[in-house]
């Protein structure tokens, strides 16, 4: 926090600003693009008819702008403000959602509703940038540590809605239209009117900090690009870290985007014959309340207990519920019963996802670049969700949903093995956002 700053995120000199004007509203427009981009899009293709194989080859792509954000996250501090930065991801978000929508009704929808969600990842993958060093500018450390399970609960908030609220009304008006394409045009109409609200809702809320500026980055100690990232991978250990990057979330990356074409496929091809609202309700909705609920869950232990205590049962809790899939490959139960099993799986997932997000704070905290250290991590850590997707689909498809569960199961493995060879810090951090 800058000098003139105030402990409830005012500057000297201006109108108060209080950091509940703008958390909620900036968290929730940080996480609603990265859940349209990534996972209802995977449900908006099963619907309009495309195999699975080319919705996770293409829409793993999809991935790539938070893999490699880290290349162009300098531009953001070298030019204009964070907060203008902000501003102007946010306008075009709602330019390219809209086209996203409009594109639904043409024949060439795949491809061009993948362009614009493409150009849409890269504006996200940069407001991510910004909203997250606006943060840190217009809080300080107290702020920052209260405010980190308040933007979190809100980024999860928006991924109830995205995949819980939209994909629910994109079934609803699917049955009382019968135009399947149309729904889903409606349903990608309402975030373009939101971000729209959101541009102007931060032109007046977002305060403006001090250290937002030209004059700040003018005294601000630089290093060079290549230094920052060659410091990154001479750390110790370096090796089973990435490896543990990549390979801790193996089995949950093959199994993130089949898992609603699963609970949408027919019962006669092996999925589960839910509806477009059922998996709305089922995954997006209940399942992230309890990814949630499971991570907050996680924080605590690790804050109580350590990393070191908690690793081992929380990389059960990730994996072992994979085990659901493969059992309702096999018995193909009701919509209830599969609520729950999704939920549970979400929730160990949440679980397990806090130890994988704290061994990376930890590891970030150590260096003198924490900032880019975490985002490179961040960023490798994408990498990792990306390159399985591209291949899940296939697979799938040439083996069947009962098969390809047990290899999901099987990709959990590498996850255990790596985790002995890594550096286990007992402390832990204070909230974050993950």
């Amino acid at each position: 926090m800058t000098p003139n700053a105030l402990p409830d995120g005012r500057q000297g000199g201006d109108a108060p600003a209080s950091p509940w004007r703008f958390i909620p509203s900036l968290y929730l427009a940080e996480g609603l693009p990265y859940i349209l981009i990534n996972t209802v899009s995977v449900i908006l293709y099963k619907r309009l008819g495309v195999d699975n194989g080319s919705i996770a080859f293409w829409t793993s792509w999809l991935y790539l702008p938070w893999v490699i954000k880290m290349f162009w996250g300098p531009a953001v501090d070298m030019f204009s403000t964070k907060r203008n930065w902000i501003l102007w991801t946010q306008a075009a978000l709602a330019v390219l959602l809209g086209a996203a929508a409009l594109s639904l009704r043409t024949p060439g929808f795949f491809l061009m509703s993948l362009f614009f969600f493409t150009i849409g990842a890269f504006l996200s993958a940069t407001h991510d940038i910004a909203a997250d060093g606006f943060y840190m500018l217009a809080l300080d450390e107290k702020g920052q540590a209260f405010f980190a399970g308040i933007r979190s609960t809100f980024y999860r908030l928006s991924m109830i809605f995205g995949s819980g609220f939209l994909v629910y009304a994109a079934g609803v008006l699917e049955t009382r239209t019968g135009d399947v394409p149309l729904s889903w045009t409606l349903v990608m109409a309402v975030p373009c009117a939101l971000f729209v609200l959101f541009t102007l809702y931060h032109r007046w809320a977002l305060p403006r900090p001090a250290g937002d500026g030209a004059a700040a980055r003018a005294d601000a100690p630089s290093a060079s690009f290549w230094e920052i990232i060659s410091s990154y991978f001479r750390q110790e250990k370096i090796a089973p870290t990435l490896a543990f990057i990549l390979l801790y979330r193996l089995g949950e990356a093959m199994l993130v985007k089949l898992a609603s074409p699963f609970l949408l496929d027919s019962r006669a091809t092996g999925g589960l014959g839910l509806s477009t609202s059922q998996v709305g309700l089922v995954y997006g909705t209940v399942g992230v309340s309890g990814l949630a609920v499971g991570g907050i869950l996680g924080g605590w232990l690790i804050s109580r207990y350590g990393l070191r205590r908690c690793i081992w049962p929380m990389v059960l809790a990730l994996n072992v519920p994979d085990l659901f899939y493969v059992w309702m490959a096999w018995i193909q139960p009701g919509v209830w019963l599969t609520c729950v099993l999704v939920v549970v799986e979400q929730f160990g997932y949440g679980v397990g996802f806090s130890a994988f997000t704290v061994y990376l704070l930890l590891r970030a905290g150590e260096s003198p670049y924490r900032t880019s250290h975490f985002a490179i991590s961040t960023g490798i850590m994408a990498l990792g969700m990306m390159l399985p997707g591209f291949f899940s689909g296939y697979l799938q498809q040439a083996v069947g949903y009962r098969t390809f569960f047990i290899l999901v199961c099987l990709a959990t493995v590498p996850g255990f093995l790596v985790i002995p060879f890594i550096p286990k810090e007992s402390r832990a951090p204070g909230p974050a956002h993950a």
